[in-house]
């Protein structure tokens, strides 16, 4: 039985690839904020600073994983359990 991808996680900004901290990090600040901030506010709000582009490619990535959603008002809801 062969199994194939039904969709392909496919980043848009090729230029910034981002560590495995910078994961970490976004998804920590986003469990954080509990649905209450905004794309823009929690990329003000990191603890580090992450280029724009790095920070929209790790979330189209944990968008694409099911950890999060983004709302009609650009605010990010974590539903990853």
């Amino acid at each position: 039985m062969k199994l194939t991808r039904q969709f392909e996680f496919k980043p848009k900004f090729l230029s910034r690839s981002p560590t495995l901290g910078t994961v970490l990090m976004v998804e920590k600040a986003i469990y954080k904020a509990r649905s209450d901030k905004t794309i823009t506010q929690v990329w003000k709000n990191l603890p580090k600073k992450v280029m724009w582009t790095t920070f929209i490619t790790v979330i189209d990535y944990l968008e694409h994983s099911g950890k999060i959603l983004i709302d009609k008002d650009k605010t990010l809801i974590w539903i990853w359990d």
